[in-house]
């Protein structure tokens, strides 16, 4: 392995800004907390459900849905997350904020609001509604169970965190939206999250997205009586210069390490081919510097054989 190498990356690593947390606002915080948490919840319901299926091979009856302290310990997570998102709060994010009284703040224009088309939000829900489609099915035909189907909201919840810090493809692909801030289906995301508790027979799973369906509920009537306040135009909230939680910076920080970083893995593949290159012909070399040697052996050998032949007819014929 090539130390230097692999301590140089370290170093770009540990000395990038994105990581030193005084640039880092306590709502992106809050994000990349969440985000080891669910991975973490992820993991060890993913744990438990294995678990299960190798102990209870013959008995689909014992499956995750079914392991009260895993769906008590979801629900009481989720639920205080949903509960919490009915009310204004200083360390959510102005993309969920944006709702209430306090995430409004007038510009002063007489301009109608900037909106997301509506043609790109219909887009946006019909691409979600078919991706679980496709599990729907799978569950259907038998081929996944309901214990896996709250995997699956789990791996929302930590492919959510994921959209909110590093990559959406919502945002980049469809809505078209400037950040998370101006986001037109920004708390969409518990909805979303627990598509799948349509499917799973569990009082819990039913209650998180019934809690969803009222956080949507919320959400698109306040749009319907405010859409000002979905505006950046009209809302001086969702502007840059008012914006507190700042993630735009971070999520640039990570791509110019990105840039750096592949810039510095091409250079050191490139240099690793050409010193695999010098290698190949180092033993190339070698390799005929060997076979000539093995030849001169095998001569010198001959030579031995006939000369010890031609004394030993000589001995025979004086005899």
């Amino acid at each position: 392995m090539n130390w230097p190498f692999v301590y140089s990356i370290r170093k770009s690593c540990f000395d990038m800004s994105f990581f030193q947390y005084k640039n880092i606002s306590k709502t992106s915080y809050m994000h990349f907390v969440k985000l080891i948490f669910r991975s973490l919840l992820l993991l060890g319901a993913t744990a438990a459900y294995i678990a299960d299926k190798l102990k209870y091979t013959d008995d689909m009856l014992h499956g995750l849905e079914h392991n009260i302290y895993i769906m008590s310990f979801v629900f009481a997570v989720f639920a205080i997350e949903m509960a919490l998102r009915f009310f204004p709060s200083s360390i959510e994010s102005p993309g969920s904020q944006k709702i209430f009284t306090s995430g409004y703040k007038p510009t002063g224009t007489t301009e109608k609001p900037k909106l997301i088309p509506g043609i790109n939000v219909f887009a946006a829900a019909a691409a979600w509604i078919a991706l679980n489609a496709i599990f729907a099915a799978l569950y259907y035909a038998g081929i996944i169970d309901q214990g896996f189907l709250i995997l699956l909201c789990l791996a929302y919840s930590v492919c959510d965190m994921i959209c909110i810090l590093f990559f959406c493809p919502f945002h980049t692909w469809i809505l078209k939206n400037k950040c998370c801030s101006t986001c037109r289906i920004y708390n969409w995301d518990f909805i979303m999250m627990f598509t799948p508790c349509i499917f799973i027979d569990h009082p819990l799973a039913k209650a998180l997205f019934v809690m969803a369906l009222c956080l949507l509920i919320q959400w698109e009537i306040t749009f319907r009586l405010h859409p000002e306040r979905f505006a950046e135009n009209t809302n001086a909230m969702l502007q840059c210069a008012n914006c507190t939680e700042k993630l735009c910076s971070h999520k640039k920080q990570l791509q110019r390490y990105l840039v750096v970083f592949r810039k510095r893995m091409a250079e050191e593949t490139e240099r690793l081919n050409k010193e695999r290159e010098r290698l190949q012909g180092n033993i190339s070399k070698q390799s005929e510097r060997l076979q000539e040697n093995i030849s001169k052996i095998r001569d010198i050998n001959i030579k031995d054989i006939n000369i010890k032949d031609i004394g030993t007819k000589d001995k025979n014929h004086q005899n």
